[in-house]
């Protein structure tokens, strides 16, 4: 009989640090993104969610709990403590938490790959399960670069993408991002020379321009032999400015890397599983990338998972090499709890009637979010799906404008010169004619 290591005893739940306490350990020791260390805006606590509400720890500006304006970075589509999700993680705890990937699968990785597969554009065949959406964005490329080197085309080493996009913070995402007017241009001179086309026209119903076009084709034309691949967030430019775009410059570029031999990669990590009113905004064009990354909406916001897919082209191609294997290999790869929790998100979504859910709240953000039009200093407002900007035309006060939609009930996160709002699908027509009142209160203050 093999030995057994005997069941410990319970271990008691450490007593909850009063509010003040815990700001002071967390301003001693939490660095948290964006930002400086020590910080310089105090956090709120959150205590627990359900539903869209955060509740906190301690009232801020009179508030005792806040609806949920963001789906925490657009990733938590159907709340919070969703009984569902929860039933998913509990009964795979109960099975197993992690297993290494390596020489090893298990249940719930592969039905999920198997899922994905079923509902991403038809020909995206193979399944990379990565841990998050920078980690997706850095596979894709491996895998280009790689599928060239493998067939013999080992000079087409450079990506190109159009300015205004944003697809991570670690290193290859980073030199896709705008080299300008992103957050990542501190590191210009060291991070890869990239291609960058000039940024789409704006308006996700407009016709594309011939003249844009025109610069599109002359960009992958120049640099043809030196691309592995092109990759842009299709329709929706989320980080980088929350602007929206026609799906023709999609079917523009899958055409343009077609005829030129480059390979297409679309990141999907923000607009996938529905928020743009497509399950995928691929499918707004009606086209199949070589390789599509996809993430925050993954799991419905309970754990950290991405998956970069591929076409049978690319995987074909990478075996065939001198190094017939894609050398990555994340340590929770696969992991259980969260393949578990992705595969009935999924199910989730797709059990209801998502479609009509994402234009109620496309409606109601448009009837709510039209008074801000008229406010001093608003540069522009634009609704699709379940994603309402406010942009204004100067850079946002965040401490102000983050204390006048807390004071409204309502957690906003605003950045550069936008306020803007992605909300859960479950959010209620009531809760989002209060987003909308606290992004108006928000572009008055900030």
């Amino acid at each position: 009989m093999p030995d057994r290591v005997p069941a410990p005893s319970a271990v008691p739940a450490l007593p909850a640090l009063p509010a003040d306490e815990l700001l002071a350990l967390d301003r001693q020791h939490v660095w948290h993104p964006y930002g400086p260390m020590p910080g310089r805006q105090e956090p709120l606590v959150v205590e627990s969610a359900a539903g869209v509400r955060l509740r906190l720890g301690a009232p801020a500006e009179g508030q005792d709990e806040l609806i949920d304006g963001m789906s925490s970075w657009w990733s938590a589509i159907h709340g919070y403590n969703h009984p569902v999700l929860n039933e998913a993680v509990q009964d795979q705890l109960g099975r197993m938490s992690h297993v290494m990937f390596g020489g090893l699968t298990h249940e719930p990785a592969v039905r999920l790959a198997a899922r994905l597969v079923e509902i991403t554009p038809a020909g995206l065949e193979h399944v990379f399960l990565a841990d998050s959406g920078s980690v997706a964005v850095e596979v894709a490329v491996k895998m280009c670069l790689q599928y060239w080197r493998s067939i013999g085309r080992s000079g087409k080493t450079r990506l190109m993408t159009w300015r205004g996009g944003y697809h991570g913070d670690t290193w290859q995402p980073m030199a896709v991002c705008d080299p300008e007017g992103g957050m990542h241009e501190l590191w210009q001179g060291h991070l890869p020379r990239q291609v960058f086309a000039d940024a789409p026209p704006g308006g996700f119903d407009a016709a594309p321009d011939p003249a844009y076009v025109a610069h599109l084709r002359e960009v992958v034309a120049r640099h043809a032999d030196e691309l592995a691949a092109v990759i842009v967030e299709p329709v929706v430019q989320g980080a980088g400015g929350m602007r929206f775009h026609s799906p023709g410059y999609l079917r523009v570029l899958r055409e343009l890397c077609d005829e030129f031999g480059v390979l297409l990669i679309l990141d999907e990590i923000a607009t996938g599983f529905g928020r743009t009113g497509a399950l995928f905004a691929a499918d707004h064009a009606g086209i199949t990338p070589d390789v599509m990354c996809i993430g925050k909406a993954l799991t419905g916001g309970y754990l950290t998972l991405a998956a970069a897919l591929c076409t049978s082209r690319v995987a074909d191609g990478i075996s065939q090499g001198e190094v017939p294997v894609l050398a990555h290999g994340p340590t929770f790869m696969g992991n259980p709890l969260a393949a578990s929790v992705a595969l009935a998100s999924v199910d989730l979504l797709l059990g209801q009637d998502w479609r009509l859910e994402v234009k109620r709240i496309e409606a109601g953000l448009r009837e709510g979010l039209t008074p801000a039009a008229g406010l001093p200093g608003v540069r522009e407002v634009r609704v699709l799906g379940a994603i309402g900007v406010v942009q204004l035309d100067h850079d946002v006060d965040m401490a102000a404008a983050t204390r006048a939609a807390v004071r409204e009930g309502v957690w906003l996160r605003p950045f550069r010169d936008m306020i803007y709002t992605m909300p859960p699908f479950v959010t209620g027509d009531a809760d989002v004619a209060r987003i909308c009142r606290a992004v108006c209160a928000a572009a008055r203050e900030g």
